[in-house]
This record gives structure tokens, C-alpha cells and sequence, in this order.
């Protein structure tokens, strides 16, 4: 059966005008983007699908062309659309971080590191660079790693805050594993990282863990900074 012979009220896109895009399910939000489905699948089935073959929305955003080609009905198009609005989800929160201060907007700093690294498949340390209004001057990934771990050099750290001219900053790296709590060795890189930035005058705010699609771990709330 079409959407489009669905009850009204049970229709994805007035669900989503009546009540707000938050009462859908991912499977919905979906299919509202692919609009049409193809034969014997609505559109909803059709998101469904994929989303069940990928598992969740972070690795069909994380998915390549050619896998993502590889899905009936789904082409370099739709992969095109898709990967256009991702980057425009990031650059909008991009946008909130470099006119705010970053601590006033801790659901735009998890988001934005979601979007960035919690699809991919091997682990990396990045750095927002802050100035002394805790606004973002810069985002960088410092060092990148295997699957499950990356080296983090002290002193390569520094050397990009001086060159950056910071005032603070925010360290985030991500658990491909899934697995967002913190080691031993993550809580003695960031105890070293914050001696080691403090001697420049650069405060650490907050360190992140990101897993999957999980909200990231904050060390500062877990009073680890």
C-alpha cells in the first residue's frame, strides 16, 4: 500500500508538520528524504530496509557510494542528496559553535562531534580549537589510529595551540569498538595533555569519547579534567 492511501494521521510528513520531526521513528525521518519507494516496498519499507541493513542511520551515513548503490532502488542520486544534507547538518552546528561559547552549547558540541567521527572505522584525536571567549577558531584531527588505538604526542599538540593562537581547547577522539567508557590510558593521555597545555597558558575544557551513534562521553562531567 502507498503512503499516500495511509490514514492521514499516520502518514510520516504530517506526522512530522502536526507533531515536530522528533516523534518519528528513524525509519520515517528516512523516508520523508527518499520520498518515493519502489515496487512492492513503500517508502517507509524502503527505509526500513535500509536501515536494518546498515544497522542505524550513523552507518548509512558513514556508507560509501558504491555500497550504498548496492540497495535496490537507491543510486549515486539519492547518495548525492543524503550526503549534501549530512554536510549541511554539520556546518550549521559549525556555525553555532563559532558564535557561541562552546560551554553554552554542550547538545551542539555532542552533536557535532557525532556527526563527525561516530561512523568511522578507525580511531583519530582531534582538537577545537578555542579562543579566549571559548568560540571555535579551528577543528583539527591531530593524529589518526587503528581500529582500537591512535598515539597522541604531547608535544605536537602544543606546538598546533601556539600555532593557533588558542586559549582552550576541546580534545574528542572516537571508540570505533562502541564502547564509550574511558581507559586507564585515556585518562593518564588527558592528565598529560592538560599539564602539558597549561605550561602555555591553554586550558583543556573538556575531553570527549565518542561511540557509535551514544551521546559522547564528557570527562568534565565525569570529573576527570
Amino acid at each position: 500500500m502507498a503512503i499516500t492511501d495511509w490514514p492521514e494521521d499516520e502518514r510520516p510528513r504530517e506526522r512530522l508538520l502536526k507533531q515536530g520531526a522528533a516523534a518519528l521513528s528513524d525509519a520515517e525521518l528516512l523516508a520523508i528524504f527518499l520520498r518515493v519507494g519502489v515496487r512492492g516496498q513503500s517508502a517507509v519499507d524502503l527505509a526500513r530496509s535500509l536501515v536494518g541493513h546498515f544497522g542505524s542511520l550513523t552507518r548509512l551515513f558513514a556508507a560509501g557510494p558504491a555500497e550504498f548503490a548496492a540497495i535496490h532502488g537507491m543510486g549515486n542520486a539519492k547518495y548525492a542528496q543524503l550526503q549534501a544534507v549530512i554536510e549541511m547538518a554539520r556546518r550549521a552546528l559549525r556555525e553555532e559553535l563559532v558564535t557561541r561559547d562552546l560551554l553554552s552549547t554542550p547538545a551542539a558540541v555532542r552533536d557535532w562531534l557525532r556527526l563527525h567521527l561516530g561512523s568511522l572505522p578507525h580511531e583519530v584525536f582531534v582538537a577545537l580549537w578555542l579562543d579566549a571567549q571559548n568560540r571555535l577558531i579551528a577543528h583539527e584531527t591531530l593524529f589518526t589510529g587503528t581500529l582500537t588505538q591512535t598515539s597522541v604526542y604531547p608535544r605536537e599538540v602544543v606546538k598546533q595551540a601556539l600555532t593557533r593562537n588558542a586559549a582552550a581547547v576541546v580534545l574528542a577522539h572516537n571508540h570505533p569498538s562502541g564502547a564509550a567508557e574511558p581507559s586507564d590510558a585515556d585518562q593518564l593521555l588527558t592528565r598529560g595533555l592538560k599539564d602539558a597545555l597549561a605550561l602555555v597558558d591553554v586550558k583543556v575544557l573538556d575531553h570527549f569519547i565518542v561511540a557509535g551513534n551514544a551521546a559522547p562521553l564528557s570527562f568534565a562531567e565525569r570529573g576527570l579534567i
